[in-house]
């Protein structure tokens, strides 16, 4: 039997299945009395104790067995767990309401996990998940039940779940599990990005599980988002021998990643790393990244109680420009909008909080705070290429205004003696469809251009990416989306100019060929994609990329185009 799903992580895996099905977290029916509420807030500072101890051994375990990317997410877990917003609005529900800390914490837990849900960025939404597992976890503890986990399967298994939170990832062993398969979340759900991470292939979004029993043979086929299950036996074979070819490409692959990404007719592409945070920078140099294509730096915003100071975004700056020793870091100002409630900054409610006001146009609104922020990367640039990318630009004279404001900040720096890069190169976010029009306009003001394909898609295409019903809509190989990828690389290289690319795409080895034959200067990605897009590129000539995309080009839907790049990659062996 054949299952489609939506492609997780890319390979091919056999093994024998394994479903994997947690113990239901039943929450207690009842109030406590006002003499009992101490005593009932006292077990969340136990299961507290323990459940902050847990998560530093899964800390520790995926530092070890993953890098330190990885690792950060559990350090961002327990940042979570110790936030005082959290505690405090637990034990109130527990004072006010008289309502038994289990059912406080769900409540709690749920109110904050909506925040992440119901955000834009798709790597922020999964953040939901996090926070959902914080919750599942301490709860857990304070009903004295077993935490989550994988440390207990052995063999050699495809596990299949309904989904699978970041401590179910952190604490499985990639020798016993082969493949992965889960009833819910897409390419940037948390068991994906895991998966790639540990170069397990994984097929997500299968709808449900009851499909699959215990100990059937399936077989994962990653790229494509299918699922075998019980094939033929001369399937079987086959099927055993591409996972053990996929194993050894792999390895391959690894040995290369510091390799320089030059095509085989000697044109040079610029490989970089998306970053969250500066410390992830070290691990994308590993991987084999030549600069940071993109800085989220929004993080910082969203883990402080007040706004951060001048001098702390100075410093996280400074760290990430001295650990890439002169690569370039592409630092995107803060990118954050209604769908993202923030302690330390109280935004609106709105109906419609992706079109609304967000992102640069709250920067030009409260220059109080975008000059401190400004005023730190302007610092940091005296110690490594920093560049300044403005995000949601979709006007000329929005480029305008902050480019006035960081003047105004450099004549500020300098009265004060302070050192900056006084050319440092500014650049935009290419996402909202109006500034893909008008970019032989806006090229004539910024240095580079980055297209965030993830929202150029979601707004050409009108397709809510957070709405599963319309899912297969959204589909970045549209021959629109193509075309305004092309008008905007155009439009830049005709003015002198260069563009990247920091969306999904980019790390999406079917549209490599298309993206580089249109003229893309520089792929950025999470780490772990590097090494493959990498070799894609050490492995074709720009010139018949052109014809690639040229072709591409001519194609009237996305699944022609689609099937036509896989096509390619397969007859080259490099799909």
């Amino acid at each position: 039997m054949r299952i489609q799903g939506i492609s997780g992580s890319r390979g091919v895996a056999v093994g024998n299945v394994y479903r994997y099905i947690q113990e239901e977290i039943v929450i207690p029916d009842y109030n406590v009395t006002e003499d009992k509420v101490e005593e009932e807030i006292g077990k969340f500072a136990t299961a507290m104790a323990s459940t902050l101890k847990q998560l530093d051994t899964i800390r520790k375990k995926a530092l070890d067995e993953m890098g330190p990317e990885e690792a950060a997410i559990f350090e961002a877990h327990m940042q979570i767990a110790q936030d005082p917003s959290l505690s405090d609005g637990i034990k109130s529900l527990v004072e006010s309401s008289h309502m038994n800390v289990v059912a406080a914490t769900a409540q709690t837990i749920e109110t904050f996990a909506n925040i992440f849900l119901g955000m834009e960025d798709a790597y922020m939404r999964e953040r939901g998940a996090d926070i959902k597992d914080i919750g599942d976890r301490l709860m857990r503890n304070m009903l004295g039940m077993n935490p989550r986990g994988l440390s207990h399967i052995s063999g050699e298994v495809i596990l299949v779940a309904h989904d699978l939170a970041p401590s179910d990832t952190a604490s499985l062993d990639k020798a016993v599990v082969k493949g992965i398969v889960t009833a819910a979340g897409g390419p940037t759900s948390h068991a994906a990005i895991m998966a790639r991470t540990l170069e397990i292939p994984a097929v997500m979004g299968v709808g449900d599980i009851e499909s699959f029993a215990d100990g059937d043979k399936a077989v994962v086929l990653g790229t494509d988002g299918i699922v075998e299950i019980n094939p033929s036996d001369a399937d079987w074979t086959e099927y055993t021998n591409q996972a053990l070819a996929f194993q050894e490409e792999l390895k391959r692959l690894r040995e290369s990643a510091n390799l320089e990404a030059t095509t085989i007719d000697g044109h040079h592409v610029e490989l970089f790393g998306n970053i969250g945070k500066a410390k992830d920078a070290k691990h994308a140099l590993t991987m084999g990244a030549q600069g940071i294509g993109l800085y989220r730096t929004e993080f910082l915003y969203m883990e402080n109680d007040e706004l951060p100071a001048e001098e702390i975004q100075f410093e996280e700056y400074k760290k990430v420009a001295q650990d890439m020793k002169g690569q370039p870091v592409i630092i995107r100002t803060m990118d954050i909008g209604g769908d993202k409630e923030l302690k330390c900054l109280d935004l609106p409610s709105e109906m419609n909080p992706f079109l609304g006001y967000r992102a640069i146009r709250i920067s030009l609104n409260r220059p109080d705070i975008f000059k401190v922020q400004l005023r730190a990367l302007l610092r940091a640039s005296a110690f490594g290429d920093i560049h300044i990318m403005y995000p949601m630009i979709a006007s000329v004279e929005e480029v305008k205004q902050a480019n006035a404001m960081l003047d105004e900040c450099k004549e500020e720096l300098a009265a004060e003696g302070k050192d900056f890069n006084k050319d440092i190169k500014v650049g935009i976010m290419i996402e909202v469809p109006a500034a893909a029009v008008i970019s032989p306009i806006l090229a004539k003001y910024v240095d580079f251009f980055s297209i965030g394909t993830n929202d150029l898609c979601q707004y050409t295409l009108a397709v809510d990416r957070m709405n599963e019903a319309i899912g297969s809509l959204y589909q970045p190989l549209h021959p629109g989306v193509l075309r305004l990828i092309k008008h905007v690389i155009d439009a830049s290289h005709e003015q002198g100019k260069f563009t990247g690319m920091c969306g999904e795409l980019a790390s999406d080895p079917v549209a490599t060929m298309i993206l580089l034959g249109l003229g893309l200067d520089e792929f950025s990605m999470t780490a772990s994609s590097i090494p493959l897009i990498k070799n894609i590129l050490r492995s074709v000539s720009k010139t018949e990329c052109e014809e690639v995309a040229n072709k591409a080009l001519t194609m009237d839907t996305a699944e022609e185009i689609t099937e036509y790049a896989k096509s390619v990659l397969a007859e080259k062996g490099l799909l």
